[in-house]
């Protein structure tokens, strides 16, 4: 039976269809919509394989409609600059012929010069926190029923939480800290990791935004929904070792959250950095008539 990981793997192989143009297919699962992360990672994938000998620094994309996971996703890709040293490339993702999502790329070709990052957070090593049987066995019995689903589903992605984000207790600070690693050994090609650290980034960022309030998007109170997200990506690494997803959320108003991630090496070297806004709304109870109370 094949893993999460290679079952992860097959889906990010996007099939060619003609120059520029990709399609990418979804995994059989009870979502009504398509994860963001999936879309993310399979945009970056297609315009990856359009551009040759430099690697991706940064994307930014806008989530437009909820995608369709009975359905494939066609990805149009745009060539918009080759430049010297800068390659610039669109891509669209489009579904019952509607566009659903809209992304930017930029590739830069490696350079030397001066360096600096902000230092890693004092965080606990994952080998210290709870693993995927410690953690079934004492952490999820405590945590909310969706939570637990969540977290006792098989996944690509290992997480494993520094902070007690999900026992109903509110975060002052509104940091959150999770250790991400893919499941399996993964190839050595870096835009295979890159693409997985795309999708994994999308996993628990928005949910940070009401760390503050001790409150989740597991529950049915809230609904949510990424809205826009942006990627930087500083430094090689690799999504099968250890790395430190440091997130934190400035602002929650309007019903609109503003999240971001610092993601570290397990020897402090920052790698990639994560900023999102999302939809955080608060259900309403619905009048008889089916109106807004």
């Amino acid at each position: 039976m094949p893993s999460p990981v290679s079952d992860l793997l097959s889906i990010l192989d996007l099939e060619q269809l003609d120059l520029n143009l990709f399609r990418g297919r979804s995994p059989r699962s009870k979502w009504q919509r398509v994860f963001g992360g999936q879309v993310i990672a399979q945009a970056l994938v297609a315009a990856i394989r359009t551009v040759d000998g430099r690697p991706p620094h940064s994307l930014h994309a806008y989530f437009i409609l909820p995608g369709d996971p009975k359905r494939p996703i066609i990805y149009d890709v745009d060539r918009v600059r080759d430049g010297r040293s800068f390659t610039t490339r669109r891509v669209t993702a489009r579904q019952h012929g509607h566009p659903i999502f809209s992304m930017l790329a930029s590739f830069h070709v490696e350079e030397p010069g001066l360096s600096h990052q902000e230092p890693m957070p004092p965080i606990p090593p994952p080998d210290e926190l709870p693993g995927s049987l410690e953690a079934r066995r004492h952490l999820l019995p405590a945590m909310p029923g969706p939570v637990r689903s969540y977290f006792e589903r098989e996944r690509p992605i290992d997480l494993r939480p520094v902070d007690d984000r999900y026992g109903g207790k509110a975060i002052p600070d509104g940091r959150f800290h999770m250790w991400i690693r893919a499941n399996e050994r993964l190839p050595d090609d870096p835009a295979i990791h890159q693409s997985i650290l795309a999708y994994a980034s999308d996993m628990t960022l928005l949910d940070t935004a009401l760390a503050r309030h001790g409150r989740s998007l597991f529950e049915d109170d809230f609904m949510g929904a990424s809205l826009d997200h942006a990627l930087w990506f500083h430094r090689p690494f690799r999504a099968d070792e250890w790395l430190l997803y440091a997130q934190d959320s400035p602002s929650l108003g309007g019903a609109r959250g503003f999240s971001r991630g610092l993601i570290y090496k397990q020897d402090g070297t920052l790698v990639a950095s994560v900023a999102q806004e999302g939809l955080v709304r608060e259900k309403r109870p619905v009048k008889k008539g089916g109106e807004d109370a």
